[in-house]
């Protein structure tokens, strides 16, 4: 659905950025502007700015930014379609019947298609289960101990043992093979063209944030392989990006979540009750993963299986929560391999004081630790008290190291003196270990002059949205065709247009712009932060400084683009260089 710009622009202005942000990261006003940490990547100290002046958001750390559209197609992986109807929603304001005619439909994009794709899938795997076909994966769940309800919650399905009545079933619904294979749901050979990516198998629609259908996952029926198939990467659905079971788990009230390894496991825990639980997608959990679990939750139970492969499992995501700044424990399912069958054989409540004594990341890994070591040995002991040393040493703050080192010493009754010394011995030889520093985004390379040009720009054009009144005294000496490039030009001829009119918006000259990297080009130039001033002298010199270089940059740009046998080339050359050597000794304030 396609829908006008005054549309668009009533539902944007109805709502505040600030409230719409606030619902989903932790802002302070700091100044004229709110303050947070960034929901987009990983950092410590707030670096994330809501301005409710301009309605725009901009991240000073990985360059993040746009309107309040803009935040919720990043946060939630929505369409701009999607976005606009939620605003709508919030703000009460309808918006127009969706069009679902042919023509309509060929003008949604590529992502919309995806999700109807998906979605289609999804009813018919539903509905097979229920048909005497999906007899044999309706077995498998009453097996399972699933409720008629939850199996209607998570919409659970199965695929034929026939190999393209899928695709029959989509191209009846006029999508193509090209379609139907991009959505992840099929594959081509010359052998069986165009057949099922998924047959004889039970199904478990994944869905995302938004409760649209993005994959599936699916578990043959008997000894064939792989036991478990889960759909392809494709353009809605990225596996390292999205959790199973975070469509219900974002709404619990726990206050935490808990991740295990299987669709099953999630499902059990939900039908007892338990519905914060999430699992990865048929890979290891992801830092990314664990970001979008940090929109919800600081703190992250995990459970994996109890064997050797969970533990592993159980390591390495500890490690991703702490990079993530989230904290952790670990569930102990012992003698049981999984919560699915802990559950059906302890029931609820022995699970819930599990989780009430889950056990601390540190603990675990030194329990692991200590696993791998014979106690009864000296020399093995002794060379776990030094690991433990050493595993101490990470801890920075001095206060939390010395709560460690005491109760680890009371727990494994080694003298705190001692340890403390061992302690301090390993740090003076190497250090405290500190953690890894996630690497910047972005290639690091050294600034250019067509650097600094662009950041006079973002810095005039920010100035300008930050003090409309200056706009009669920038426009005596730059124009729009004074910027370096095009999206820059583009920007100014809005803003200069809107500023004349009186009726200038930065959110709103952001909608005229619809690739992604653009949004946070755009988001920059509204969001550039000038050297502190604090006196009239320096921001008379700061003016002018970037007037003239806004001037300087369009008098290069301009010059390269004439042609030395153009006959005006001389005239055109000497004259800019006439103005501009005015333009330098020129007394230009922005307060006269």
């Amino acid at each position: 659905m396609r829908y006008s710009e005054e549309l668009i622009e009533e539902v944007r202005s109805s709502n505040d950025i600030v409230d719409v942000i606030g619902q989903y990261v932790h802002i302070q006003k700091k100044g004229s502007n709110y303050m947070g940490l960034c929901p987009f990547h990983n950092e410590k100290s707030g670096s994330f700015s809501v301005s409710p002046s301009k309605q725009l958001y901009h991240c000073f750390g990985c360059g993040a930014g746009g309107n309040v559209i803009t935040f919720l197609m990043k946060y939630d992986n929505l369409t701009f379609q999607e976005a606009v109807k939620q605003l709508a929603d919030r703000a009460g304001i309808k918006l127009p019947d969706e069009d679902n005619s042919p023509q309509a439909k060929a003008l949604r994009d590529k992502k919309q298609i995806l999700y109807d794709i998906n979605k289609e899938a999804a009813k018919y795997y539903y509905y097979q289960l229920r048909s005497k076909s999906g007899q044999k994966g309706m077995e498998y769940f009453r097996e399972r101990k699933l409720s008629d309800e939850t199996m209607q919650h998570f919409g659970l399905g199965y695929a034929n043992i026939s190999s393209n009545d899928l695709v029959k079933y989509l191209k009846d619904k006029g999508y193509t093979d090209a379609q139907i294979i991009e959505a992840g749901l099929a594959s081509h050979d010359e052998k069986m063209g165009t057949h099922d990516k998924f047959w004889n198998r039970v199904m478990f629609p994944i869905q995302d944030a938004s409760q649209k259908v993005i994959g599936f996952g699916g578990r043959v029926m008997g000894d064939g392989r792989p036991k478990y198939l889960n759909s392809p990467e494709t353009p809605i659905f990225d596996k390292s990006r999205n959790l199973f079971g975070l469509n219900y788990a974002k709404n619990s009230r726990a206050g935490y979540m808990i991740i295990c390894e299987g669709y099953m496991d999630v499902i059990a825990m939900h039908q007892a009750g338990f519905d914060m639980a999430v699992a990865s997608l048929g890979t290891a959990f992801t830092t990314g993963q664990a970001m979008i679990l940090k929109r919800y939750t600081d703190e992250v139970i995990l459970s994996y299986d109890s064997d050797e492969a969970g533990t592993k499992a159980a390591l390495r995501g500890i490690g991703i929560l702490k990079e993530a700044g989230i904290k952790g424990k670990v569930l102990d399912l012992r003698p049981y391999k999984d919560p699915d069958e802990f559950i059906k054989n302890l029931g609820k409540e022995a699970f819930e004081e599990r989780i009430r004594n889950a056990e601390n990341t540190f603990f675990f890994e030194v329990r692991i630790m200590e696993s791998r070591h014979d106690m009864s040995d000296p020399e093995s002991k002794t060379e776990f008290h030094r690991e433990l040393a050493k595993k101490l040493c990470e801890f920075e703050e001095a206060l939390e190291r010395e709560n460690y080192i005491e109760a680890v010493a009371a727990k494994y009754n080694i003298a705190v003196d001692d340890l403390r010394r061992l302690v301090a011995s390993f740090a003076a030889k190497g250090g405290l270990v500190k953690p890894a520093e996630r690497p910047k985004s972005g290639i690091q390379k050294k600034n250019t002059p067509e650097d600094g040009a662009r950041k006079n720009q973002r810095l005039l054009l920010t100035w300008l949205t930050d003090e409309p009144k200056l706009f009669s005294k920038v426009s005596r000496y730059v124009t729009p065709e004074d910027f370096s490039d095009e999206l820059y030009r583009s920007v100014a001829r809005e803003l200069f247009m809107g500023m004349q009119n009186g009726n200038f918006s930065p959110a709103a000259i952001l909608d005229r712009f619809t690739e992604e990297e653009e949004h946070r080009q755009v988001a920059e130039m509204f969001n550039t932060n000038l050297v502190e001033i604090e006196t009239k002298d320096q921001r008379r010199k700061a003016f002018h400084d970037i007037i003239y270089g806004v001037k300087l940059a369009g008098y290069e740009r301009q010059k390269s683009e004439l042609k030395p046998d153009d006959p005006d080339f001389l005239t055109k050359t000497i004259q800019g260089k006439k103005e501009l050597e005015k333009l330098a000794h020129a007394e230009i304030s922005p307060d006269d």
